[in-house]
């Protein structure tokens, strides 16, 4: 494949995942309009990113990779290349949602030594 081809593939799956967000912005991303904003508004904002994030991004990715995996491990046929393939794959989103978890957390962290106590949960 041309490098122009994969550019537009990967410039159209970034896009594709990043149009929800102003559909959520349309919703109340912002939770101040302006005049009466605040420290909390301020950290308001910053916990709803943080969960759009990690909930409607890192965690379907993660399954679209092990869905892809897993389809590789079982149409190997036996090949090992294959098969060691679709293991590194595994790995490498198992990496990547710990790094996920790991950021949020430390976020959450940090909102909460800041002052921010409203941290509640992802599902709200």
């Amino acid at each position: 494949m041309k490098k122009t081809t994969k550019f537009l593939i990967f410039l159209t799956i970034c896009l594709a995942l990043i149009m929800p967000v102003f559909s959520l912005a349309a919703g109340g991303l912002v939770p101040c309009d302006g005049v009466d904003c605040d420290f909390k508004a301020f950290m308001t904002l910053i916990n709803k990113v943080i969960n759009f994030i990690f909930v409607y991004m890192a965690l379907p990715i993660a399954a679209i990779m092990f869905a892809f995996a897993g389809f590789l491990m079982v149409s190997s046929g036996g090949s090992t290349e294959s098969r060691t393939k679709a293991k590194n794959i595994f790995t490498n989103a198992v990496i990547g949602l710990v790094l996920a978890t790991a950021a949020w957390l430390i976020i959450k962290t940090i909102l909460i030594i800041a002052g921010y106590k409203d941290i509640g949960t992802f599902f709200k």
